[in-house]
Protein backbone atom coordinates (compact mmCIF):
# COMPACT_ATOMS: atom_id res chain seq x y z
CA UNK A 1 0.00 0.00 0.00
CA UNK A 2 2.80 2.39 0.32
CA UNK A 3 3.95 2.56 -2.70
CA UNK A 4 0.23 3.57 -4.02
CA UNK A 5 0.33 6.13 -1.04
CA UNK A 6 3.63 7.35 -2.17
CA UNK A 7 2.20 7.96 -6.42
CA UNK A 8 -0.68 9.31 -5.01
CA UNK A 9 1.21 12.19 -3.23
CA UNK A 10 4.19 12.45 -5.73
CA UNK A 11 0.99 13.40 -8.02
CA UNK A 12 -1.16 16.08 -6.71
CA UNK A 13 -0.19 18.96 -8.74
CA UNK A 14 -1.02 16.91 -11.38
CA UNK A 15 -3.93 15.86 -9.82
CA UNK A 16 -5.16 19.09 -9.73
CA UNK A 17 -4.34 20.21 -13.25
CA UNK A 18 -6.29 17.36 -14.47
CA UNK A 19 -9.34 18.11 -12.79
CA UNK A 20 -9.25 21.58 -13.67
CA UNK A 21 -10.00 19.77 -17.81
CA UNK A 22 -12.94 18.05 -16.18
CA UNK A 23 -14.10 21.35 -15.02
CA UNK A 24 -13.83 23.14 -18.21
CA UNK A 25 -16.43 21.42 -19.91
CA UNK A 26 -19.93 22.96 -19.46
CA UNK A 27 -21.87 19.83 -18.64
CA UNK A 28 -25.16 21.83 -17.53
CA UNK A 29 -27.43 19.02 -18.36
CA UNK A 30 -30.61 21.17 -18.12
CA UNK A 31 -30.32 24.00 -20.61
CA UNK A 32 -30.79 22.20 -23.91
CA UNK A 33 -27.92 24.40 -25.88
CA UNK A 34 -25.22 22.80 -23.66
CA UNK A 35 -26.29 19.09 -24.82
CA UNK A 36 -23.05 18.70 -27.02
CA UNK A 37 -21.27 19.63 -23.96
CA UNK A 38 -23.17 17.30 -21.85
CA UNK A 39 -21.97 14.15 -24.51
CA UNK A 40 -18.72 15.53 -24.86
CA UNK A 41 -18.03 15.14 -20.91
CA UNK A 42 -19.55 12.00 -21.43
CA UNK A 43 -16.75 11.02 -23.68
CA UNK A 44 -14.11 12.73 -21.79
CA UNK A 45 -15.07 10.04 -18.86
CA UNK A 46 -14.87 7.02 -21.13
CA UNK A 47 -11.47 8.24 -22.05
CA UNK A 48 -10.15 9.22 -18.78
CA UNK A 49 -11.81 5.28 -17.68
CA UNK A 50 -9.92 3.77 -19.86
CA UNK A 51 -6.94 5.78 -19.81
CA UNK A 52 -6.31 4.77 -16.12
CA UNK A 53 -7.10 0.91 -16.84
CA UNK A 54 -10.89 0.03 -16.42
CA UNK A 55 -12.37 -2.19 -19.12
CA UNK A 56 -15.30 -1.84 -21.56
CA UNK A 57 -15.49 1.89 -20.97
CA UNK A 58 -18.14 2.94 -23.39
CA UNK A 59 -21.67 5.40 -23.53
CA UNK A 60 -24.57 3.74 -23.30
CA UNK A 61 -27.79 5.76 -24.54
CA UNK A 62 -30.66 7.01 -23.26
CA UNK A 63 -33.75 9.29 -24.60
CA UNK A 64 -31.63 12.32 -22.55
CA UNK A 65 -28.23 12.16 -21.72
CA UNK A 66 -25.64 9.51 -21.80
CA UNK A 67 -24.57 6.95 -19.13
CA UNK A 68 -20.70 5.95 -18.71
CA UNK A 69 -20.48 2.19 -17.73
CA UNK A 70 -16.43 0.95 -17.07
CA UNK A 71 -15.43 -1.86 -14.69
CA UNK A 72 -12.36 -4.17 -13.65
CA UNK A 73 -13.23 -7.65 -12.77
CA UNK A 74 -9.79 -9.18 -11.91
CA UNK A 75 -10.34 -9.68 -8.67
CA UNK A 76 -12.07 -13.07 -8.08
CA UNK A 77 -13.58 -13.68 -4.45
CA UNK A 78 -13.16 -10.47 -3.59
CA UNK A 79 -16.27 -8.00 -2.86
CA UNK A 80 -17.46 -5.90 -5.71
CA UNK A 81 -18.27 -2.44 -5.46
CA UNK A 82 -20.56 -0.55 -8.13
CA UNK A 83 -19.18 3.54 -7.64
CA UNK A 84 -22.23 6.06 -8.88
CA UNK A 85 -21.40 9.60 -9.92
CA UNK A 86 -23.08 12.00 -12.46
CA UNK A 87 -20.85 14.00 -14.53
CA UNK A 88 -23.39 17.03 -15.21
CA UNK A 89 -23.64 20.26 -13.40
CA UNK A 90 -25.92 22.57 -12.32
CA UNK A 91 -26.87 25.78 -14.75
CA UNK A 92 -24.49 28.64 -13.84
CA UNK A 93 -27.19 31.49 -13.19
CA UNK A 94 -26.56 34.59 -11.95
CA UNK A 95 -23.26 35.02 -14.36
CA UNK A 96 -22.38 38.19 -12.53
CA UNK A 97 -22.14 36.90 -9.41
CA UNK A 98 -18.86 34.65 -10.21
CA UNK A 99 -15.62 35.74 -9.07
CA UNK A 100 -14.14 34.10 -11.89
CA UNK A 101 -15.75 32.43 -14.70
CA UNK A 102 -17.42 29.16 -13.41
CA UNK A 103 -15.84 26.84 -16.22
CA UNK A 104 -12.21 28.30 -15.86
CA UNK A 105 -11.38 26.46 -12.51
CA UNK A 106 -9.15 28.69 -10.29
CA UNK A 107 -7.64 27.98 -6.98
CA UNK A 108 -7.02 30.41 -4.42
CA UNK A 109 -6.76 30.10 -0.79
CA UNK A 110 -6.28 26.17 -0.46
CA UNK A 111 -9.99 25.72 -2.95
CA UNK A 112 -11.38 25.31 -6.59
CA UNK A 113 -13.81 27.16 -7.74
CA UNK A 114 -15.69 25.78 -10.57
CA UNK A 115 -19.70 24.84 -11.14
CA UNK A 116 -18.68 20.98 -10.43
CA UNK A 117 -15.93 21.17 -8.34
CA UNK A 118 -17.65 20.02 -5.56
CA UNK A 119 -20.76 18.40 -6.80
CA UNK A 120 -20.10 15.97 -8.04
CA UNK A 121 -16.94 16.25 -10.73
CA UNK A 122 -14.20 16.71 -7.72
CA UNK A 123 -15.70 14.04 -6.02
CA UNK A 124 -15.59 10.93 -8.99
CA UNK A 125 -12.13 12.30 -10.26
CA UNK A 126 -10.92 11.43 -6.56
CA UNK A 127 -12.03 8.03 -7.06
CA UNK A 128 -10.37 7.77 -10.47
CA UNK A 129 -6.95 8.89 -8.98
CA UNK A 130 -7.18 6.15 -6.66
CA UNK A 131 -7.99 3.54 -8.95
CA UNK A 132 -5.02 4.22 -11.18
CA UNK A 133 -3.18 4.76 -8.37
CA UNK A 134 -3.58 1.08 -7.59
CA UNK A 135 -3.51 -0.19 -11.12
CA UNK A 136 -0.46 1.82 -11.57
CA UNK A 137 1.53 0.40 -8.70
CA UNK A 138 0.27 -3.63 -8.73
CA UNK A 139 -1.66 -3.78 -11.85
CA UNK A 140 -4.56 -5.10 -9.92
CA UNK A 141 -7.40 -3.67 -7.50
CA UNK A 142 -7.89 -5.32 -4.34
CA UNK A 143 -11.89 -5.06 -5.31
CA UNK A 144 -13.42 -5.75 -8.16
CA UNK A 145 -14.69 -2.61 -9.41
CA UNK A 146 -18.27 -1.05 -11.45
CA UNK A 147 -18.09 2.53 -12.52
CA UNK A 148 -21.88 3.98 -13.04
CA UNK A 149 -22.05 7.92 -14.18
CA UNK A 150 -24.97 9.69 -15.35
CA UNK A 151 -25.49 12.74 -17.11
CA UNK A 152 -29.27 13.56 -15.99
CA UNK A 153 -29.02 13.78 -12.18
CA UNK A 154 -29.33 17.80 -11.97
CA UNK A 155 -32.46 16.98 -13.68
CA UNK A 156 -34.29 13.95 -12.62
CA UNK A 157 -32.32 11.10 -13.01
CA UNK A 158 -35.65 10.81 -15.08
CA UNK A 159 -33.43 7.70 -17.22
CA UNK A 160 -31.49 6.19 -14.45
CA UNK A 161 -34.01 4.03 -12.87
CA UNK A 162 -34.68 2.40 -16.25
CA UNK A 163 -31.14 1.71 -17.04
CA UNK A 164 -30.35 0.15 -13.41
CA UNK A 165 -33.53 -2.33 -14.09
CA UNK A 166 -32.56 -3.45 -17.53
CA UNK A 167 -29.03 -3.69 -16.72
CA UNK A 168 -29.66 -5.10 -13.19
CA UNK A 169 -27.12 -7.88 -14.42
CA UNK A 170 -24.27 -6.23 -15.65
CA UNK A 171 -24.52 -3.75 -12.59
CA UNK A 172 -24.66 -6.88 -9.73
CA UNK A 173 -22.22 -5.63 -6.59
CA UNK A 174 -21.96 -6.25 -3.11
CA UNK A 175 -22.57 -2.14 -2.37
CA UNK A 176 -22.80 1.03 -4.03
CA UNK A 177 -20.19 3.88 -2.98
CA UNK A 178 -21.57 7.32 -3.76
CA UNK A 179 -19.70 10.48 -2.97
CA UNK A 180 -21.72 13.32 -3.68
CA UNK A 181 -22.20 14.72 -0.26
CA UNK A 182 -20.36 17.04 2.51
CA UNK A 183 -18.63 16.28 5.75
CA UNK A 184 -20.32 17.45 8.67
CA UNK A 185 -17.92 20.28 8.68
CA UNK A 186 -13.88 21.42 8.72
CA UNK A 187 -11.90 18.91 9.79
CA UNK A 188 -14.95 16.97 11.09
CA UNK A 189 -14.67 14.08 8.69
CA UNK A 190 -18.29 11.97 8.30
CA UNK A 191 -20.04 9.05 6.99
CA UNK A 192 -23.66 9.71 6.04
CA UNK A 193 -26.13 7.26 7.06
CA UNK A 194 -29.36 8.81 5.68
CA UNK A 195 -31.04 11.49 2.86
CA UNK A 196 -33.97 13.12 2.61
CA UNK A 197 -36.05 12.28 -0.04
CA UNK A 198 -38.05 15.18 -2.62
CA UNK A 199 -41.08 15.91 -3.98
CA UNK A 200 -41.04 18.81 -6.67
CA UNK A 201 -43.87 20.58 -8.35
CA UNK A 202 -45.08 23.51 -10.13
CA UNK A 203 -48.05 25.57 -9.94
CA UNK A 204 -50.04 27.51 -12.63
CA UNK A 205 -52.92 29.66 -11.59
CA UNK A 206 -54.49 31.27 -14.30
CA UNK A 207 -57.36 34.13 -13.79
CA UNK A 208 -58.09 35.87 -17.17
CA UNK A 209 -56.86 35.07 -20.60
CA UNK A 210 -54.48 38.06 -20.88
CA UNK A 211 -53.25 40.56 -18.42
CA UNK A 212 -55.49 43.26 -17.37
CA UNK A 213 -55.44 47.05 -16.72
CA UNK A 214 -55.82 47.54 -13.02
CA UNK A 215 -57.71 50.51 -13.14
CA UNK A 216 -60.37 49.03 -15.38
CA UNK A 217 -60.28 45.69 -13.77
CA UNK A 218 -59.23 46.11 -10.26
CA UNK A 219 -62.02 44.75 -7.61
CA UNK A 220 -64.16 43.21 -9.81
CA UNK A 221 -61.62 39.60 -10.58
CA UNK A 222 -59.20 37.64 -8.47
CA UNK A 223 -55.34 38.45 -9.12
CA UNK A 224 -53.85 35.04 -9.60
CA UNK A 225 -50.65 36.36 -7.90
CA UNK A 226 -52.38 37.16 -4.84
CA UNK A 227 -54.40 33.97 -4.87
CA UNK A 228 -51.30 32.12 -5.26
CA UNK A 229 -49.37 33.80 -1.97
CA UNK A 230 -52.64 33.17 -0.33
CA UNK A 231 -52.07 29.51 -0.86
CA UNK A 232 -48.87 29.20 -0.25
CA UNK A 233 -49.30 31.07 3.12
CA UNK A 234 -51.61 28.42 3.90
CA UNK A 235 -49.06 25.03 3.56
CA UNK A 236 -47.58 25.84 7.20
CA UNK A 237 -48.34 27.57 10.30
CA UNK A 238 -46.39 30.41 12.37
CA UNK A 239 -44.53 27.37 14.12
CA UNK A 240 -43.23 25.91 11.12
CA UNK A 241 -45.77 22.60 11.10
CA UNK A 242 -46.65 21.66 7.24
CA UNK A 243 -50.62 21.79 7.15
CA UNK A 244 -51.21 19.48 4.25
CA UNK A 245 -53.44 16.69 5.98
CA UNK A 246 -52.12 13.35 6.54
CA UNK A 247 -48.43 14.66 5.62
CA UNK A 248 -47.19 13.64 8.86
CA UNK A 249 -48.81 10.05 8.62
CA UNK A 250 -45.78 7.80 7.86
CA UNK A 251 -42.94 10.23 9.58
CA UNK A 252 -40.81 7.86 11.25
CA UNK A 253 -39.17 10.49 13.98
CA UNK A 254 -35.61 10.60 15.13
CA UNK A 255 -34.97 8.00 18.07
CA UNK A 256 -33.72 9.40 21.61
CA UNK A 257 -30.64 7.64 20.61
CA UNK A 258 -30.22 9.91 17.12
CA UNK A 259 -30.82 12.61 18.93
CA UNK A 260 -27.94 12.44 21.46
CA UNK A 261 -25.79 11.90 18.87
CA UNK A 262 -27.15 14.74 17.13
CA UNK A 263 -26.20 17.01 20.38
CA UNK A 264 -22.64 16.01 20.50
CA UNK A 265 -21.56 17.40 17.31
CA UNK A 266 -19.93 20.35 17.29
CA UNK A 267 -22.68 22.18 15.62
CA UNK A 268 -22.44 26.11 16.63
CA UNK A 269 -25.82 27.36 15.68
CA UNK A 270 -25.24 31.35 15.88
CA UNK A 271 -21.93 30.57 13.85
CA UNK A 272 -23.77 28.61 11.15
CA UNK A 273 -26.83 31.25 10.96
CA UNK A 274 -23.88 33.68 10.53
CA UNK A 275 -22.15 31.98 8.04
CA UNK A 276 -24.98 31.86 5.92
CA UNK A 277 -26.33 35.32 6.44
CA UNK A 278 -29.60 34.94 8.35
CA UNK A 279 -30.96 36.86 11.01
CA UNK A 280 -32.00 33.88 13.48
CA UNK A 281 -32.90 30.34 12.09
CA UNK A 282 -36.26 29.07 12.15
CA UNK A 283 -38.37 25.16 11.39
CA UNK A 284 -40.64 23.12 13.16
CA UNK A 285 -40.70 24.21 16.87
CA UNK A 286 -39.58 21.42 19.21
CA UNK A 287 -36.78 20.33 16.98
CA UNK A 288 -33.10 21.27 16.76
CA UNK A 289 -31.45 23.24 13.72
CA UNK A 290 -29.69 19.63 12.77
CA UNK A 291 -32.99 17.24 13.34
CA UNK A 292 -34.80 19.75 11.05
CA UNK A 293 -31.77 19.97 8.36
CA UNK A 294 -31.89 16.34 8.49
CA UNK A 295 -34.76 14.35 9.95
CA UNK A 296 -38.05 15.97 9.49
CA UNK A 297 -39.63 16.92 6.27
CA UNK A 298 -40.06 20.59 4.85
CA UNK A 299 -42.00 22.58 2.51
CA UNK A 300 -40.59 25.18 0.74
CA UNK A 301 -41.23 27.56 -2.10
CA UNK A 302 -38.24 27.78 -4.61
CA UNK A 303 -39.30 30.33 -6.88
CA UNK A 304 -42.53 33.01 -8.11
CA UNK A 305 -42.75 34.46 -11.59
CA UNK A 306 -46.09 36.97 -11.75
CA UNK A 307 -47.32 39.85 -13.40
CA UNK A 308 -44.63 42.77 -14.43
CA UNK A 309 -41.04 42.45 -12.66
CA UNK A 310 -39.58 45.36 -14.94
CA UNK A 311 -38.13 48.53 -14.57
CA UNK A 312 -40.78 51.50 -13.54
CA UNK A 313 -44.68 50.81 -12.98
CA UNK A 314 -47.26 49.09 -15.32
CA UNK A 315 -50.28 48.79 -13.80
CA UNK A 316 -52.16 45.06 -14.52
CA UNK A 317 -53.61 42.40 -13.12
CA UNK A 318 -51.44 39.17 -14.05
CA UNK A 319 -53.13 36.60 -15.82
CA UNK A 320 -51.41 33.83 -14.94
CA UNK A 321 -48.83 33.07 -11.75
CA UNK A 322 -46.62 30.06 -11.23
CA UNK A 323 -45.00 28.88 -8.06
CA UNK A 324 -42.09 26.03 -8.09
CA UNK A 325 -42.22 24.22 -4.65
CA UNK A 326 -40.81 21.47 -3.55
CA UNK A 327 -40.67 19.26 -0.14
CA UNK A 328 -38.20 16.95 1.04
CA UNK A 329 -39.61 13.77 2.84
CA UNK A 330 -38.04 11.81 5.61
CA UNK A 331 -39.00 8.03 6.19
CA UNK A 332 -41.38 6.27 5.61
CA UNK A 333 -42.90 8.98 3.32
CA UNK A 334 -43.46 7.88 -0.15
CA UNK A 335 -43.54 11.10 -2.44
CA UNK A 336 -46.21 9.63 -5.17
CA UNK A 337 -48.44 9.43 -1.77
CA UNK A 338 -47.22 12.78 -0.67
CA UNK A 339 -48.19 14.43 -4.17
CA UNK A 340 -51.78 13.13 -4.19
CA UNK A 341 -51.94 14.66 -0.64
CA UNK A 342 -50.57 17.73 -1.44
CA UNK A 343 -52.19 18.69 -5.20
CA UNK A 344 -56.07 17.61 -3.13
CA UNK A 345 -55.36 20.22 -0.49
CA UNK A 346 -54.19 22.33 -2.87
CA UNK A 347 -57.48 22.39 -4.91
CA UNK A 348 -59.51 21.98 -1.95
CA UNK A 349 -57.82 26.10 -0.99
CA UNK A 350 -58.01 27.47 -4.71
CA UNK A 351 -61.30 29.36 -5.21
CA UNK A 352 -63.22 28.66 -8.11
CA UNK A 353 -62.67 32.92 -9.48
CA UNK A 354 -59.06 31.12 -10.89
CA UNK A 355 -57.88 27.58 -12.17
CA UNK A 356 -55.14 25.56 -10.87
CA UNK A 357 -52.54 23.18 -12.95
CA UNK A 358 -50.42 21.06 -10.32
CA UNK A 359 -47.02 19.63 -12.72
CA UNK A 360 -45.31 17.38 -10.81
CA UNK A 361 -41.51 17.57 -11.79
CA UNK A 362 -39.67 14.65 -10.06
CA UNK A 363 -39.46 12.92 -7.06
CA UNK A 364 -37.05 10.50 -5.15
CA UNK A 365 -37.54 8.45 -1.85
CA UNK A 366 -35.91 8.83 1.17
CA UNK A 367 -33.15 6.34 2.66
CA UNK A 368 -31.10 5.37 5.86
CA UNK A 369 -29.65 2.71 6.84
CA UNK A 370 -27.67 1.23 9.66
CA UNK A 371 -24.31 2.83 10.93
CA UNK A 372 -23.16 -0.38 12.21
CA UNK A 373 -23.10 -2.37 8.84
CA UNK A 374 -20.08 -3.94 7.43
CA UNK A 375 -19.73 -1.70 4.55
CA UNK A 376 -20.11 1.48 6.62
CA UNK A 377 -17.91 0.45 9.11
CA UNK A 378 -15.28 -0.38 6.31
CA UNK A 379 -15.91 3.26 5.16
CA UNK A 380 -15.51 4.78 8.43
CA UNK A 381 -11.78 3.20 9.16
CA UNK A 382 -10.73 4.38 5.58
CA UNK A 383 -12.09 7.91 6.25
CA UNK A 384 -9.70 7.33 9.27
CA UNK A 385 -6.96 6.29 7.84
CA UNK A 386 -6.97 9.13 5.46
CA UNK A 387 -7.99 11.96 7.04
CA UNK A 388 -6.57 11.01 10.36
CA UNK A 389 -9.34 10.96 12.74
CA UNK A 390 -12.38 8.97 13.19
CA UNK A 391 -15.62 10.50 11.50
CA UNK A 392 -18.58 11.14 13.01
CA UNK A 393 -22.09 9.67 11.61
CA UNK A 394 -24.57 12.09 10.28
CA UNK A 395 -27.64 12.44 7.86
CA UNK A 396 -27.79 14.48 5.20
CA UNK A 397 -30.63 16.76 4.08
CA UNK A 398 -30.28 16.50 0.51
CA UNK A 399 -31.84 13.82 -1.65
CA UNK A 400 -29.84 11.41 -3.95
CA UNK A 401 -33.02 8.97 -5.09
CA UNK A 402 -30.61 6.28 -7.01
CA UNK A 403 -30.00 5.15 -3.27
CA UNK A 404 -33.38 3.97 -2.75
CA UNK A 405 -33.28 2.50 -6.29
CA UNK A 406 -29.89 0.53 -6.11
CA UNK A 407 -31.57 -0.73 -2.86
CA UNK A 408 -35.33 -1.94 -4.06
CA UNK A 409 -33.89 -3.06 -8.07
CA UNK A 410 -30.38 -4.36 -7.31
CA UNK A 411 -31.04 -4.98 -3.38
CA UNK A 412 -27.77 -3.11 -2.87
CA UNK A 413 -26.73 -1.28 0.73
CA UNK A 414 -24.96 2.18 -0.31
CA UNK A 415 -22.62 3.69 1.22
CA UNK A 416 -22.09 7.43 0.91
CA UNK A 417 -18.17 8.61 1.34
CA UNK A 418 -18.55 12.50 0.54
CA UNK A 419 -15.42 15.12 1.26
CA UNK A 420 -17.47 18.25 0.43
CA UNK A 421 -18.03 20.98 3.11
CA UNK A 422 -21.19 23.00 3.92
CA UNK A 423 -21.13 26.15 1.98
CA UNK A 424 -19.70 24.94 -0.65
CA UNK A 425 -22.07 26.40 -2.96
CA UNK A 426 -22.86 23.44 -4.68
CA UNK A 427 -25.86 24.70 -6.60
CA UNK A 428 -24.98 28.86 -6.54
CA UNK A 429 -22.23 30.97 -7.91
CA UNK A 430 -18.99 30.28 -6.92
CA UNK A 431 -19.19 26.93 -6.32
CA UNK A 432 -15.99 25.37 -4.32
CA UNK A 433 -14.01 22.57 -3.06
CA UNK A 434 -11.34 22.24 -0.64
CA UNK A 435 -8.10 20.83 -1.67
CA UNK A 436 -6.69 19.55 1.39
CA UNK A 437 -10.19 17.54 1.93
CA UNK A 438 -9.81 16.39 -2.44
CA UNK A 439 -5.93 15.30 -1.72
CA UNK A 440 -7.18 12.91 1.74
CA UNK A 441 -10.15 12.28 -0.35
CA UNK A 442 -7.93 10.41 -3.01
CA UNK A 443 -6.43 8.97 -0.04
CA UNK A 444 -9.29 7.78 1.80
CA UNK A 445 -10.43 6.51 -1.13
CA UNK A 446 -7.51 4.14 -2.15
CA UNK A 447 -7.96 2.57 1.80
CA UNK A 448 -11.03 2.24 0.88
CA UNK A 449 -11.55 -0.37 -1.60
CA UNK A 450 -8.43 -2.48 0.88
CA UNK A 451 -11.08 -2.04 3.84
CA UNK A 452 -14.10 -2.59 1.33
CA UNK A 453 -11.59 -6.45 0.28
CA UNK A 454 -11.77 -6.98 3.76
CA UNK A 455 -15.09 -6.47 4.70
CA UNK A 456 -17.69 -9.51 5.13
CA UNK A 457 -21.00 -8.40 4.21
CA UNK A 458 -24.12 -7.89 6.63
CA UNK A 459 -27.58 -7.73 6.39
CA UNK A 460 -28.43 -4.29 6.35
CA UNK A 461 -29.75 -2.72 9.61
Amino acid sequence: MNNVLDFINSHRDDYVAQLETFLAIPSISALPEHAGDVRRCAEWCVSELQRIGLQHAALHETPGHPIVYAEWLGAPGAPTMLFYGHYDVQPVDPLELWETPPFQATVREGAIYARGAADDKGQIFMHLKAIEAHLSQHGVLPINVKVLLEGEEEVGSANLDTFIAANADTLAADVVVISDSPMFDRDVPSICYGLRGLAYFQIDIRGSSTDLHSGSYGGAVANPALVLAQLLAQMKDKAGRIRIPGFYDAVVDVTPAERAEFARLPFNEKRWAREIGVPKPFGESGYSTLERKWARPTFEVNGLLAGFTGEGAKTVIPAVAMAKVSMRLVPDQDPATIGQLFEAYLKKLTPKTVTVKVTHMHGGKPWTTGFDNEWVQAAGRAIERGFGRQPVFVREGGSIPVVSTFQQVLGLPSVLFGIGLPGENAHAPNEWLDLSNFHNGVLAAAYLYEELARARQQPEA
